[in-house]
């Protein structure tokens, strides 16, 4: 039973983990702007790079206005929180994808031989410009075609929490596999590219042992279908279980991560930080 001194120490503890991630994002930023106009080329680019691919949904539906249920406005708000969803999470713990390369290359050290939660530091060290656009580009599409009520808003908000958490849950699960098979380079450059390709497809257009594989062996189909859900079906009970699946995503990773880590061997390499 958590006493009242428990209590405090937990909540001092949660407040000085807060300070350091931000702290880590405000240096993140200050080092990405440093080339300002290299940082908006990047982003803007991304930005035109996700419009492009709504201009060519926007002729395909302009042909067939109905598929399987899925009108144009449902493929926009798919982009807006898939794109919104992934660019929070990669702007904000860039390192998600990157952890087979860190453990090969003996890059763990430094978060190792640190006072703070290994796999959160790990995350949050590094910020993808790109990934702002991606962000920047959820919202355009959200306030040109979501819904701009209160509710809407809020529902909009945890589907991209939900499609960015699920995101980097799975890759950091995909990622723990360099801990027990040696290099996975590979096979999470692979896995990443799955998922960014099929969570900009409705889920519902696969059918049979494609859509299996889609929940199954490339759960890529969770990162578009539980969040789109939430906004089309506004349903408690389908928010509910969004949260749980992120959350048992959330605890599965972070329990392998921290399985595979215990068999890390050390680079001893001297790596200094900017």
């Amino acid at each position: 039973m958590l006493t009242e001194a428990d209590g405090r120490r937990t909540g001092i503890r949660a407040w000085v983990v807060l300070r350091f991630l931000c702290t880590i994002w405000k240096v993140n930023l200050a080092s990405s702007l440093e080339y300002r106009i290299s940082f908006l080329l990047m982003a803007g680019m991304m930005f035109i790079n996700n419009l492009m691919w709504l201009f060519f949904w926007g002729l395909f539906f302009h042909r067939f206005p109905v598929i399987n249920g899925w009108e144009y406005n449902d493929i926009m708000m798919l982009w807006a929180v898939s794109a919104g969803g992934f660019g929070w999470a990669n702007m904000l713990f860039g390192n998600f994808h990157r952890i087979p390369s860190l453990a090969a290359t003996g890059q763990l050290d430094v978060y190792l031989t640190q006072p703070k939660p290994v796999l959160l530091h790990l995350l949050a060290s590094r910020m993808s410009v790109t990934a702002i656009g991606d962000f920047a580009f959820g919202l355009a599409v959200y306030a040109w075609a979501g819904d701009l009520t209160i509710r809407g808003f809020l529902l909009f908000a945890l589907g991209l929490t939900v499609s960015g958490s699920i995101f980097m849950f799975l890759m950091i699960a995909v990622g723990s596999l360099a801990f027990f098979i040696g290099n996975a380079e590979g096979i999470v450059q692979q896995a990443f590219n799955s998922f960014v390709s099929l969570t900009t497809y409705p889920a519902d257009i696969f059918k049979g042992m494609a859509r299996m594989l889609l929940f199954t062996i490339v759960p890529a189909g969770y990162i578009s279908y539980l969040p789109i859900g939430l906004l089309r079906d506004q349903n408690p009970y389908f928010a509910a279980g969004a949260a749980a699946v992120t959350i048992g995503l959330g605890v599965l990773s972070t329990i392998l991560f921290y399985i595979g880590l215990k068999r890390y061997a050390s680079g001893n390499a001297i790596i200094m930080r900017g």
